[in-house]
């Protein structure tokens, strides 16, 4: 089969990992892809956002199936286009998709179908949604309604931080994302990410696993991306992990099926749990990021078969096969970041690193530079690595960091804490 992956970070990276595995791949393209992704697929420069350009490029490679990996592409509807020009696609449409293009919409969903999520309002201006905080409280949850690449979501331990968030949103610094705000009631628990496949009908489990938002170790710091992440997360256990089935995700996809858009692809459900009871945080439409790092790792070449039977619409017939592992995920970022980071530093000594099934460094942001790789965003590489016990997991995850020459990156120390 001849494979198009779209997107150009970690998470796509893991995503093309995990499909070279699989004997059906005889070819892989990354569009855009990275400088470690260049070193194991062949790259491609498009506007990955734009389904007819997306098209015509896979009319032209003979491609066979095609893996959305980033949210951009899918809320502005390339799935639907390329369904249309009769490809097999891993992705929902642009309908489907607006369980994470808008918090809204999904806080509409959870009402229709009952699904146990934090009690919310829903603002267009600054003065009602003052207001609203007001007469709720802090600590609350202050979310950009639109797509903000993760990083629209405020925790506001105050009022008057609360007050400051919502006039940043509408004064645009989230852009169109922030023109509209949901605020939250601020949940406590331990949070989880539970992925669910699901091809319109079934809903497939293929994994938990717990990410760390916070810049800092302890989490404290701004919200980021994602510093790191951890699979399986204890805390989903047999019964959370059906109560998160039969009260949170089945009813919401039977809400998305009623209403003639149904879901197709990934399901990201970003839980809170406390007292063995789940709560929806959040859906994402695609893999998280890191989260997707650790899963592919202990997945391995069975992921392209389980994508492959979503896009196809033939989960019924598909089965996850676990072994008894675990896996781990250490974001490398660039110093400053989330806030102002600079682009361009050389990276050294990832050659140097053992890349098997226990061991791969994930590039997110990089490229290459003369011949070396240099770091060009944010977060900037994924040391990843699996083992029998989770300790053996991060001990190999942080050698890989350890072993990463690259002064002007820093990274989370305690990533698993709470497991560990």
């Amino acid at each position: 089969m001849n494979i198009l992956i779209l997107g150009s970070g970690g998470r796509e990276h893991a995503l093309a990992w995990a499909t070279l595995q699989n004997p059906k791949c005889d070819k892989l393209i990354v569009a855009p892809g990275n400088a470690g992704i260049a070193m194991i697929a062949e790259c491609a420069t498009l506007d990955i956002n734009d389904g007819g350009t997306v098209a015509e490029f896979a009319s032209e490679n003979a491609i066979d199936l095609i893996i959305i990996g980033p949210e951009a592409p899918l809320a502005a509807g390339v799935a639907d286009r390329l369904r249309a020009a009769g490809f097999a696609v891993f992705g929902p449409s642009a309908a489907a998709a607006r369980l994470e293009a808008s918090k809204s919409f999904t806080k509409e969903i959870c009402d229709a179908a009952g699904a146990p999520t934090a009690r919310y309002g829903h603002f267009t201006n600054a003065e009602a949604a003052r207001a609203h905080v007001r007469a709720t409280g802090a600590p609350t949850v202050i979310k950009a309604d639109g797509l903000a690449a993760g990083k629209g979501v405020i925790i506001a331990e105050t009022v008057e931080e609360a007050d400051a968030a919502i006039d940043d949103m509408f004064g645009g610094s989230f852009g169109a994302a922030g023109a509209e705000v949901v605020i939250e009631e601020f949940m406590t628990g331990e949070e989880a990410s539970f992925f669910v496949l699901v091809d319109g009908e079934t809903c497939l489990p293929i994994g938990t696993a717990q990410d760390h938002k916070r810049v800092g170790d302890g989490d404290t710091g701004p919200n980021t991306g994602g510093m790191g992440a951890y699979s399986p997360a204890p805390i989903m256990d047999a019964s959370v992990t059906q109560k998160a089935l039969d009260e949170i995700v089945r009813p919401t996809m039977a809400e998305m099926a009623r209403r003639g858009t149904p879901y197709q692809g990934v399901l990201y459900v970003g839980l809170m749990i406390e007292n063995g009871q789940p709560r929806l945080v959040e859906y994402n439409v695609r893999f998280g990021d890191p989260e997707c790092q650790v899963l592919m790792l202990r997945l391995g070449a069975q992921a392209f078969d389980l994508m492959q039977a979503c896009a196809e619409g033939r989960l019924d017939e598909a089965q996850v096969t676990w072994a008894e592992d675990h896996a781990m995920t250490v974001v490398l970022a660039a110093n400053g970041y989330p806030g102002d980071y600079e682009k361009g530093s050389v990276i050294k000594g990832l050659g140097d690193l053992p890349e098997d099934s226990f061991h791969m460094m994930f590039h997110a942001g990089t490229a290459e530079t003369n011949g070396q790789i240099t770091a060009a965003g944010g977060r900037v590489l994924n040391a990843t690595a699996r083992g029998v016990t989770l300790q053996e997991a991060r001990d190999r995850a942080y050698a890989m960091v350890d072993a990463t020459d690259w002064p002007e990156g820093f990274c989370r120390r305690d990533i698993g804490w709470r497991a560990l």
